[in-house]
């Protein structure tokens, strides 16, 4: 595409020179190649802007900036970069999500997990699927990892994900939408379908300042359904009725609409959890005309209340109630979320993800009851986020668990041991006492081998925070992570065999 045309589908100036050639759109210098165009973003730990002449030493022709360069090459200057490269990954692509069906799922807990289950539920309705999450991608019957350690991508990542499941035939697109991404504008230029609203508890406040200001992040997601072409379905907002900040969402999609789910605010797509053990929960959901019982093989409240959300989006989608039973009644549970740790011990490993004071609640209040013994965690807090969470983090441990370890999560360029002792905090004040109450271990490994030595039979043994990623984040650089490898290592130890 010649780079006038591009800047200018982009709704951005035309520098000089705009017959040149583009062939793709980078961000980071060193994928700079021949023919492409480098937008300079100022990010957390690096400007792009200072290295804009890498770039077109590597072969950029053009480069998109907020200031005046001298490259050599032409500069089109812009107010907001990430803007812009959002506006030029879409141009790129030719705007993929508005042919494209999108699900765009929101919230502080639940996102992978309700993509995931609403993915299943599209597929039993008869779509074809593709999704992106913290954990893995899906393109139809393709599956992978996601080793980025980022939820959601930059917006040339995004766009070119769509555009590659769309060529592979998919009908529908369902994505984690962080409230990073929404702020960073990775998602501007989606076409959103539907938006799910999991739930809100106070998070990435490091970022974004306020609870409510977090909360506004997650509702450009429910602004985003006021634009785009009409895909033949109608714009909906799929919204969690026993969190309180549904109302506040429901008025920002204004037109759009409304599918409430919930357990014990009446909503659209009801539930009721008849029985519930460590296998999973027996559920009465009623919705749109439709009831049904289901047992769905994943555990906890929570779990229900992602299946709930899943129903309702497929209602939203066509999808009715008993074709979404059938996908529910077989759902997997998803990497590092509630995973056991198989073996012979005569005590329970599992691993999760939780990284946040109501997520730990969850976690723990769910074993609590299904541990005949003792429930051991293990936990930290990652580096360069909320610090406001830490001591409350621990605090919900000395509540709810007998024992519990305190290591390290992914310190990145903080001081590990200051995280520690900020953790710790929490602990002491709520009047428990290093070495007989917690430990504080700082190797991760160490921790882990702490916590399963001291388990034993009827005990539960639950490491939260790293769940299925794959590496440990020290300083700059991404330390090979297995935290169910870990445990197993623990394990054998002590003698026992997976």
């Amino acid at each position: 595409m010649r780079l006038g045309t591009l800047l200018s589908a982009a709704g951005l100036p035309p520098p000089d020179a705009a017959d040149a050639d583009v062939r793709t759109v980078v961000y980071d210098s060193r994928r700079a190649t021949e023919a492409s165009l480098f937008v300079a973003i100022a990010g957390a730990h690096r400007d792009g802007h200072d290295h804009a002449a890498e770039a077109v030493a590597r072969g950029a022709v053009a480069v998109v900036a907020e200031r005046p360069l001298s490259l050599g090459v032409p500069v089109a200057v812009v107010p907001d970069s990430r803007a812009a490269l959002a506006d030029l990954a879409a141009e790129l692509f030719d705007h993929p999500t508005r042919k494209l069906r999108l699900v765009g799922v929101t919230g502080t807990d639940g996102k992978t997990t309700t993509v995931h289950l609403i993915s299943d539920v599209l597929e039993a309705g008869g779509e074809r699927t593709g999704y992106a999450t913290t954990v893995d991608f899906k393109i139809l019957d393709h599956r992978w990892a996601n080793g980025t350690r980022q939820t959601t991508g930059e917006a040339v990542e995004v766009q070119e994900f769509f555009a590659e499941l769309l060529v592979a035939g998919g009908s529908w697109a369902v994505l984690e939408a962080t409230s990073h991404a929404l702020a960073l504008r990775k998602l501007r230029g989606c076409d959103v379908d539907v938006a799910v609203f999991t739930n809100l508890t106070p998070e990435h406040l490091d970022f974004h300042g306020t609870l409510q200001a977090y909360l506004e992040a997650k509702a450009i997601l429910f602004d985003e359904l006021l634009g785009g072409p009409g895909k033949g379905v109608e714009k909906t907002a799929v919204l969690n009725a026993d969190d309180p900040h549904w109302r506040y969402l429901a008025d920002r999609a204004r037109d759009a609409r409304t599918i409430t789910y919930g357990i014990d605010a009446l909503a659209d797509v009801q539930g009721r959890i008849a029985s519930a053990d460590a296998s999973g929960s027996h559920v009465e959901i009623s919705g749109s005309g439709g009831s049904v019982e289901l047992d769905l093989p994943l555990v906890g409240r929570f779990n229900v209340e992602n299946a709930l959300a899943a129903v309702a989006t497929g209602l939203a989608a066509g999808v009715p109630v008993e074709r979404a039973r059938a996908a529910l009644s077989v759902a997997r549970p998803v990497a590092g979320r509630m995973e056991r740790v198989p073996g012979a011990q005569p005590f329970a490993v599992i691993v999760d993800y939780a990284h946040t004071p109501a997520s730990l609640e969850k976690v723990f209040a769910l074993l609590k009851p299904l541990t005949a013994g003792r429930l051991i965690a293990v936990f930290g807090s990652a580096g360069e986020r909320d610090r406001e969470k830490r001591p409350k983090m621990a605090e919900v441990a000395s509540r709810l668990t007998d024992l519990f370890v305190i290591t390290q999560e992914d310190p990145r360029l903080e001081d590990p041991d200051a995280i520690l002792r900020e953790i710790e905090a929490g602990a002491l004040a709520a009047g428990k006492r290093r070495g007989a109450d917690y430990l504080v271990v700082p190797d991760r490994a160490e921790a882990i081998a702490a916590a399963v030595d001291r388990a034993r039979e009827g005990d539960t043994v639950v490491l939260c925070g790293k769940g299925h990623e794959t590496s440990i984040i020290v300083g700059e650089e991404k330390l090979p992570w297995d935290e169910p490898g870990a445990a197993r290592a623990a394990l054998r130890a002590r003698g026992y065999e997976a």
